[in-house]
């Protein structure tokens, strides 16, 4: 979910074959658009020059142009108004509630709808304020912006959105990650299969940690002609970036916008589940590269077998000649240590070490347990971003306009939690959402735990279609969805978990992923190749993803 600032400077390694950036080009774009013609830094072709990227229109014979997918905020905008609009049909009830604030099985009732029309406009005009800053009643449940009682709205989760944009964009600015992974890549350009295993660990990682998507479309440019030049395919180029980053964030440990904004929206730590979390990205880590791989090998073996063929110049580029990046800086290599010191102080932070250690949920935490959330993760990136700009460099002009500019580029990731917040504070003033509760109860009710995280991942499935972003689709279904947790007793971090793979596991081949089909433009692979090419793998994903969340339930 996180992406790469606008205008900074890609790998300085390209190839005309790939259609990606050329030498010293920049090969950035904004969260949330797609990656066009003119989305690069303004040097030339940008990351777009590979035929489109599917999302967004384009001009057709005739005059028409083809269909584009509304963007996360229409969505929701759309989704927004037709929950209005429902509330008024469906019946308000409620469950009688313990002392934790948990629903308890068998009280749910009907009750007088609490509001009139006029008060129910204006909770449409107001669903995103409601969705930053409101507060609800203690007494009544209601949420408005002047009451008093505890914050409902996503107002912490709205700024850690902004800090880790600014945090990201800074790193960007010193071309630290950037040159990092370029030399990585240059070094292993004699050794095929460390090169893929290489890249996709390292993409994987990022994509568990923090989303990695956008960034990706940088690396294409590089990486496409070391594999052609090793004698791979533009499908083994395409398939290492986009299934190691895909299968880091289906397979999430603690990507902020994902297991964050579902965590925080089912009101549970973002450590809650990790282990469970690991143990599947090291696995399905594991059998993504080794798919790859063997597409890889039969390919440099036959280069007949190749599902994507070959086009003219794929086999003349010399892998030996390949220009190497410049070195990485003293300044740089210390930039890099920062980012990884600033993320595994994030993953120390929030981990509930006691109850990872002693299976016990209710353990009492450690002394040396930090127990932090989004206030204080924001202003763990934000102080790591001053940290990284000190030590590259960058001056305080030049770092008060990145952090800014990185602020605005993640303005739009940090709306559609917004939005999807005041989504559900329409249900909850209009006294619907337990009845929506009790009507998706009565779907899993008798249902065994196993089957019941499994149909929330089915359940997910159409939904992480439907609503293009991570982060509005756990907001709008995990205080729905978490709930159902306490009547199949199974901790809400699993629901988190099976929610995170649904939704991961759509993004992977969705067409209306613009990282996906930018990615594929970019490398000049069809959408029909790919699909058909990572079907079976994604039947393999899928049927893994279900035995682990059968094994979380047991061994919860």
């Amino acid at each position: 979910m996180a992406a790469r600032p606008a205008g900074v400077a890609g790998p300085a390694t390209g190839s005309p074959t790939t259609g990606g950036p050329g030498p010293g080009q920049g090969s950035g774009s904004d969260p949330g658009s797609d990656p066009g013609p003119d989305s690069g830094d303004g040097t030339g072709t940008g990351t777009g020059g590979g035929g489109g990227d599917g999302n967004e229109a384009s001009p057709e014979p005739g005059g028409g142009s083809r269909f584009t997918f509304p963007s996360a905020i229409t969505v929701l905008a759309v989704v927004t108004v037709a929950v209005w609009i429902a509330a008024f049909f469906i019946p308000s009830g409620e469950y009688r509630r313990n002392d934790a604030g948990n629903p308890i099985e068998g009280t749910y009732h009907r009750i007088p709808s609490p509001e009139g029309f006029w008060t129910r406009l204006g909770d449409l005009l107001t669903s995103p304020v409601n969705g930053l800053y409101g507060v609800q009643d203690p007494s009544g449940g209601r949420v408005s912006p002047d009451a008093s009682g505890a914050l409902y709205g996503s107002a912490g989760v709205f700024f850690f959105v902004l800090a880790i944009g600014a945090f990201i964009t800074v790193v960007f600015a010193t071309g630290a990650l950037d040159r990092g992974i370029g030399r990585l890549a240059h070094r292993l350009r004699t050794r095929g299969e460390l090169l893929i295993i290489g890249v996709m660990v390292v993409f994987a990682l990022l994509g568990s940690v923090e989303g990695w998507s956008e960034e990706t479309l940088g690396f294409y440019g590089l990486i496409v002609p070391l594999m052609l030049a090793l004698g791979f395919d533009r499908l083994v180029a395409s398939a290492a970036i986009l299934l190691s980053s895909g299968i880091g964030i289906l397979a999430a440990t603690v990507d902020p916008f994902s297991i964050g904004v579902a965590s925080s929206a089912a009101g549970i730590s973002m450590g809650d589940g990790i282990v469970l979390r690991a143990i599947m990205f090291v696995v399905l880590t594991g059998v993504t590269i080794a798919y790859v791989l063997r597409y890889a090998r039969r390919v440099r073996a036959d280069p007949g077998r190749s599902r994507s063929g070959f086009l003219p110049g794929d086999k003349d580029v010399d892998a030996a000649r390949t220009p190497e990046p410049a070195r990485l800086t003293g300044r740089q290599t210390t930039v890099l240590v920062v980012l990884v010191a600033t993320f595994a102080l994030m993953i120390f932070s929030v981990i509930p070490w006691a109850s990872a250690l002693t299976g016990d949920p209710e353990a009492v935490p450690y002394a040396w347990e930090l127990g932090w959330s989004f206030p204080e993760l924001a202003a763990l990136f934000l102080i790591a971003a001053v940290l990284v700009a000190f030590v590259g460099r960058l001056g305080e002009q030049n770092f008060s306009a990145t952090l800014t500019r990185g602020m605005g580029e993640f303005i739009a990731p940090a709306l559609v939690v917004v939005l999807a917040r005041g989504i559900t504070v329409i249900m909850n003033n209009a006294k619907i959402t337990d009845t929506v509760l009790n009507a998706v109860q009565g779907v899993v009710s008798g249902t065994d735990s196993a089957l019941f995280t499994i149909l929330v991942w089915v359940v997910n499935l159409p939904l992480a279609f439907l609503i293009p972003s991570t982060s509005g689709h756990a907001t709008l279904t995990m205080p729905i969805l978490a709930p159902l947790a306490q009547f199949a007793e199974v901790p809400r971090s699993l629901v988190v978990t099976a929610w995170a793979t649904s939704n991961g596991i759509m993004n992977m081949c969705i067409p209306t992923s613009a990282v996906l089909m930018g990615g594929l433009a970019l490398a000049k692979v069809g959408y029909n190749t790919y699909i058909r090419f990572i079907a079976p793998l994604l039947g393999i994903i899928a049927l893994l993803v279900c035995c682990f969340l059968a094994l979380g339930t047991v061994i919860s």
